[in-house]
């Protein structure tokens, strides 16, 4: 049996982390560990005919969020799940003259999720000591 799950890091050293902990904790046969730009390996994985996933979570630079959105439908198996944290960036995503283009970004996100019609979606307001934020909890139809 190959890994049951698959995470993706940009920064070695945060992936060198990962896959310390995963060592530690004995699961290093189910989870793959993959460093680089999340665009590429997003790609690579559906290139390499993965396996569809039951839940995927994206939380990576909020720009391009979108792109990572697409690609997840792809990735996605029907009645899996799709989170996707900090779309609500204190407001911002609200403001269409925003300059935060990770606010414009979940902005963009939001406006595809709304119009893909495989997606029932929902945004569920946080709020902690970072502020307020949220997340979209997404269920793709079958």
């Amino acid at each position: 049996m190959g890994p049951l799950s698959v995470t993706l890091e940009l920064d070695p050293a945060y992936a060198d982390v990962a896959q310390r902990s995963i060592e530690r904790a004995g699961l290093s046969e189910l989870v793959d560990v993959r460093v680089g730009p999340a665009i590429d390996s997003l790609r690579a994985l559906r290139d390499q005919g993965a396996d569809p996933f039951d839940l995927i979570f994206i939380d990576a630079d909020k720009q391009s969020t979108p792109e990572y959105f697409e690609l997840a439908l792809e990735l996605c198996r029907p009645g899996g799940l799709i989170l996707v944290d900090n779309v609500v960036r204190g407001g911002a995503v609200l403001d269409p003259e925003t300059e935060d283009a990770g606010a414009r970004g979940m902005r963009r996100f939001l406006e595809l999720a709304a119009a893909e019609p495989r997606v029932t979606a929902t945004t569920i307001q946080t709020v902690g000591s970072k502020g307020y934020d949220g997340f979209v909890l997404a269920l793709l139809e079958g």
